[in-house]
């Protein structure tokens, strides 16, 4: 019997789905079967998935384009699987992914559940500066699963799993461009439902492979928290008021600098705190490109937090609709 249904949404990504499905291969279990739903892509995967067929149980799917959060949803329709697990197509899952995910599962029995993820060595050095931004602790307060944190793990879609049961109670995922696993994530722990983390059950994520990109999806998710906050106020706490803080110091001290030159030194200071803590399991070269994607982070995630904040409060915008029909721009 099946006890776990992979869902997997692509959009004009068939190189990275091929390295995502040759991880599955690695695994020491066949309780799984692999949905993979193509989101209205000009650049399909089909011809990728049908070279696993012989290999995994696996279906493939196409339909119009409506962002990630549908079409989780509507693979999820075509599950067998007692727990959805929905990876996000730039990841890789690691050997021992679902041994730890079993052991866990077995003795813990959640509703929720969700792992971490790392830098694979084949990423650039870009790519794998970018994840130390979004993986540190100092950077974010150990909240997309780090064994240290400022506030509670909420599984998000790139490495989660949920009951289907529950999550068919609760309508799945909803329409939103951004924040949308946080808003189910945060819809489930509200039913008191056992939601849990599994540190070993990690994934490599590739995220975005230039710093504009970088910026762009950050902002994003800095906006939607705002949209998250209008549908769960409980949500919001101190840890992701934070960067919008940091950047206002920051510029203040840009343009003190302008005058009293040595306050740069103030800046110079926090970019050797994020080099020095990189240093510990980067390179030279990663590390000082991990100084530079956290400042980027930070300052990212601040902006649109504040740009969210400014159309909540003086323009009075109930959500945030950017990007609904242009759910990959």
């Amino acid at each position: 019997m099946l006890k776990y249904s992979i869902i997997i949404p692509v959009y004009n990504r068939p190189d990275e789905i091929k390295d995502l499905l040759a991880s599955l291969l690695t695994q020491d279990t066949s309780l799984f079967e692999v949905i993979v739903v193509e989101d209205g892509s000009t650049i399909d995967c089909k011809d990728i998935v049908s070279q696993f067929s012989d290999k995994l149980s696996i279906q493939y799917h196409q339909k119009p384009n409506e962002g990630p959060g549908l079409t989780r949803n509507y693979g999820a329709k075509f599950a067998k699987g007692e727990y959805l697990i929905f990876l996000d197509s730039d990841c890789m899952v690691n050997e021992n992914y679902f041994s730890a995910i079993e052991k866990a599962v077995h003795s813990e029995h959640p509703d929720l559940f969700g792992g971490p993820d790392r830098a694979h060595h084949s990423f650039t050095d870009l790519q794998k500066a970018i994840n130390y931004a979004m993986t540190s602790f100092i950077t974010t307060g150990g909240i997309r699963g780090g064994k240290k944190k400022l506030d509670t793990f909420y599984p998000r879609s790139f490495n989660m799993g949920v009951r289907k049961s529950v999550f068919d109670k609760v309508g799945g995922f909803s329409a939103m461009r951004f924040g949308e696993d946080l808003d189910l994530s945060l819809r489930l722990v509200s039913l008191n439902l056992k939601s849990i983390l599994i540190p070993e059950a990690f994934v490599y994520h590739k995220r975005r492979s230039t710093l504009k990109q970088f910026f762009k999806q950050v902002f994003n998710s800095g906006s939607a928290r705002i949209t998250l906050y209008q549908r769960h106020p409980s949500s919001l706490k101190i840890v992701h008021i934070l960067p919008a803080l940091f950047l206002i110091f920051s510029s203040l001290v840009f343009i003190l600098s302008l005058l009293y030159p040595s306050l740069s030194l103030i800046l110079l200071l926090i970019a050797l705190i994020f080099f020095t803590d990189a240093l510990r399991n980067h390179s030279m070269k990663v590390s000082t490109l991990a100084a530079l994607t956290s400042f980027v982070q930070l300052w990212a995630y601040g902006l649109g937090f504040m740009y969210g904040l400014w159309g909540f409060l003086v323009l009075g915008k109930q959500e945030n609709k950017a990007f609904e029909k242009h759910f990959y721009q």
